[in-house]
């Protein structure tokens, strides 16, 4: 099972541990492992903690959301729960002395520190996980060939999700996604909770099940604006703080530009997919950033980049499976029109957006804009859901009608019209029932002073919705969909 190599240099045994500082103090620093936690990191650690199903655990997600920290948490929660620190081995993956060694040999090496065994496994904590040569193929064999060893891991690309480690990945590993926080989570992390929503099995039913009657509350819009501007990500929401509205904007955008933009094109993708001009790369993210929330043209974009339509198809790829942008095809009861129609562009998180267009506080001064940025926030909110739970998110558009959002879950389907105003029209709702009958009773207009009425109880089949009361109810549901994904509660 193991091989000869022994880290015996000064600058390994360095390196082991500084990485590894639980090993001489039984305790994570507190600045590794805050106070404030994800969801994710109650609950990680238990997972890894369950013998069956036995798989390795990976958080993929954006960078700057705290896959790190998580992961450092995880630790906290392990050792307060009497896990021996010598079984648990952190290494960070992108580290350049640790390029050169394989996982196989780093876990030997962790495994000699240590009195591991199936039943009481080295828990193997590795960051940045695809830097690591062959990764795939040693999750595959710590598997399979019942090394006594427990992977969990992060990584800001879903590189591995390529046909090639799909092979890998069935049954030995499960992955658990980490996206920029929603309103709710914004607010649990700021000390400020909103009332509780009760959660049913469906987003349908959950919406459905709203108080009636209710409307927006004045109090959550600048709380929502400063997550939309701010965007987010947990330490900059809550290290971002003050009376300095516009100096904290300022400040995220250029955490956000160096961190999560410039990083992922110039270092990210280019290392995993070999790009060699990733110049091209940013300038497609500001055209995108431009035109967000609209139906994308690759053929026009290419015109306006110097660059062939396949090769912007290929980079808008790159993007998406670095975290920074996703699409939404148009929903079709046929799969082939599915793939062949227009798809709608969104950024995962729209300070990111505006971060690449240098547009501070702007956006709030031109009403399109801002009736932008709320759709983005939005669809982004439930393309987090969609992430945990599986469903397929679309938009719809045939002839003069759209739909902004499908969300086609097949037990209770979804349409929504995202709206600046609750008098918006509800034509292209009107029409995607008159198209799809099932959708009735499932249709809502989601605006920021709308009341709160269930499409169950009206003649056209069409509700509406305060948005931050859609973005609550979205933010329960994921939660609940992130914990029956991990296993802490029965799969419906």
């Amino acid at each position: 099972m193991m091989t000869s190599w022994q880290p015996r240099s000064v600058d390994y045994l360095r390196i082991l541990g500084e990485q590894n500082p639980w090993w001489a103090t039984r305790k994570v620093p507190a600045r590794l492992a805050p106070i404030t936690e994800r969801p994710l990191a109650r609950t990680l650690w238990m997972r890894l903690l369950r013998s069956e199903p036995r798989r390795h655990q990976v958080i993929l997600g954006p960078r700057r959301v705290g896959k790190t920290t998580v992961l450092y948490q995880t630790v906290g929660h392990l050792i307060a729960n009497g896990i021996s620190p010598n079984r648990i081995a952190w290494f960070r993956m992108d580290h350049p002395l640790l390029l050169e060694i394989g996982l196989d040999q780093l876990a030997e090496a962790a495994l000699e520190n240590c009195e591991a065994d199936p039943k009481r496994p080295l828990l193997l904590m590795l960051d940045e996980l695809v830097y690591a040569d062959k990764w795939d193929l040693w999750l595959k064999t710590f598997h399979d060939d019942g090394w006594p060893v427990r992977v969990a891991a992060t990584s800001s690309s879903t590189t591995m999700l390529r046909q090639q480690r799909r092979e890998s990945g069935v049954g030995r590993w499960e992955e658990q996604y980490l996206l920029p926080c929603r309103l709710e989570e914004m607010l649990d992390l700021l000390g400020r909770p909103l009332d509780a929503v009760a959660v049913q099995e469906t987003l349908a039913a959950t919406l459905a099940d709203l108080p009636v009657g209710r409307r927006a509350d004045p109090e959550l819009r600048g709380l929502r604006e400063r997550l939309m501007f701010v965007g987010g990500f947990p330490e900059l929401l809550t290290g971002l703080q003050g009376d300095d509205p516009e100096g904290q904007v300022i400040e995220s955008q250029r955490v956000l530009r160096s961190d999560a933009i410039e990083r992922a094109v110039y270092k990210d993708i280019p290392q995993t997919w070999g790009v060699d001009n990733p110049v091209v790369l940013e300038r497609l993210l500001y055209v995108l950033a431009g035109q967000v929330t609209g139906i994308l043209s690759p053929s026009k974009i290419g015109q306006q980049l110097g660059i062939s339509q396949p090769t912007v198809d290929r980079y808008l790829s790159y993007l998406e499976q670095a975290y920074l942008v996703f699409t939404l095809p148009n929903y079709s009861s046929a799969e082939s029109s599915v793939q062949r129609r227009g798809r709608k562009l969104y950024f995962v998180d729209s300070a990111v957006r505006n971060a690449a267009l240098h547009r501070g506080l702007a956006p709030l001064d031109d009403p399109v804009e801002q009736g932008m940025l709320i759709e983005n926030m939005v669809v982004s909110a439930a393309n987090a859901l969609a992430a945990h739970s599986g469903v397929r998110l679309h938009h719809w558009r045939e002839g003069n009608h759209e739909v902004d959002l499908v969300y086609d879950d097949p037990r209770q389907p979804l349409a929504l019209e995202v709206a600046s105003s609750p008098g918006h029209s509800r034509k292209g709702l009107k029409a995607l029932i008159d198209r799809y009958p099932r959708f009735a009773g499932h249709s809502y207009l989601v605006a920021p002073q709308a009341t709160t009425i269930s499409a169950e109880r009206t003649d056209s089949g069409i509700g509406m919705l305060p948005t931050d009361a859609f973005l609550s109810a979205v933010g329960a549901q994921a939660h609940r969909a992130m914990l029956t994904r991990i296993g802490h509660l029965d799969r419906p």
